[in-house]
C-alpha cells in the first residue's frame, strides 16, 4: 500500500530575513505547520552555522542554500563542515568537480546533496548572454543527468522542467522547486513561475516558498492555504 504524502513534509519555507530573530519569531508562529525550512545567503550571512544548529535543535528540518561553487579542496571541506551541523540539504551549483568533491565531502553522513541546475530567474536570453547556446529544458536536464551520474541526491529546478527531469533521469532524483507562487500572487524576480499545483503535477518533491508567506498580513494562515493545496495535488498525483 502506498504511503500518502504528508504535505507538511514537502513544504519548504524560505527564511529569507535579516536577523536570527526575525526567523526565530516567524519560526514560532508557523509551529507544526512548518517542519522544514530554508536558509539562504541573507539569513547564514548573519547568523551564520548558529542559526542552522538552533533550528534543528528545534526540531526543523534545514535545507543549507548556499549554492556551493569553488575549487574542489574548498567544497569538500566546506561540505563536511554542512554535514557536521545537522542540515539535511544542501546546494552546490552544477559543475562536475565542485559535485564530486562535495559527495566526498558529506562522507557517510545523512546530508543530502542538491545541484543547482539553472537559477529561476534565467531565461533563454540569459544563457545566450552568457555563451550558451542550449535552450532553458535542454541545460536543466543535462545538469540533472550529471547530478544523478556523479551521485548527488537531487536537483533545484523551476516547476517547468520535472517532467523533462524525469524523463531522462527517472524518478528517483529529489527534485526541489523554489520560485512557486500561488495564482495571483505574482513572479517577482523569478522568470519560470509555477503554482503550488502545477508544481507537483509536473513531478516536483519539494516546493519552496518564501514571500507569499513571509510577507502575507497572517503568515499561518497563508501556509495553511498553500498546504490544503499541496495537499490535495500530492493526493491526486498519488506519489
Amino acid at each position: 500500500m502506498m504511503t500518502r504524502i504528508d504535505a507538511r513534509d514537502r513544504l519548504i519555507v524560505a527564511l529569507d530575513v535579516p536577523s536570527a530573530a526575525e526567523a526565530d519569531a516567524l519560526v514560532a508562529r508557523m509551529g507544526d505547520q512548518v517542519r522544514f525550512v530554508k536558509v539562504g545567503l541573507e539569513l547564514y550571512t548573519v547568523a551564520g552555522p548558529d542559526i542552522v544548529r538552533k533550528l534543528v535543535d528545534r526540531g526543523k528540518r534545514v535545507f543549507l542554500d548556499l549554492k556551493f561553487l569553488d575549487i574542489e579542496e574548498t567544497v569538500r571541506r566546506a561540505t563536511a563542515r554542512v554535514a557536521a551541523m545537522g542540515a539535511t540539504f544542501l546546494t552546490v551549483h552544477a559543475n562536475r568537480k565542485a559535485l564530486i568533491a562535495a559527495v566526498q565531502g558529506r562522507g557517510s553522513s545523512d546530508l543530502k546533496l542538491l545541484a543547482v541546475t539553472v537559477l529561476t530567474n534565467f531565461d533563454g536570453e540569459d544563457l545566450r548572454e552568457m555563451g550558451i547556446q542550449r535552450s532553458v529544458q535542454d541545460l536543466v536536464t543535462a545538469r540533472a543527468m550529471l547530478a544523478a551520474e556523479v551521485g548527488c541526491d537531487g536537483v533545484v529546478a523551476s516547476g517547468e522542467e520535472p517532467q523533462a527531469i524525469r524523463a531522462k533521469v527517472g524518478p528517483d532524483l529529489v527534485i526541489v522547486t523554489p520560485g512557486v507562487r500561488p495564482a495571483g500572487k505574482g513572479t517577482d524576480d523569478h522568470a519560470r513561475v509555477t503554482t503550488p499545483t502545477q508544481t507537483i503535477a509536473a513531478g516536483a518533491d519539494y516546493l519552496v516558498i518564501g514571500r507569499p508567506i513571509r510577507d502575507a498580513q497572517d503568515p499561518p494562515a497563508a501556509t495553511a492555504a498553500i498546504l490544503e493545496e499541496m495537499q490535495a495535488a500530492f493526493d491526486r498525483r498519488g506519489r
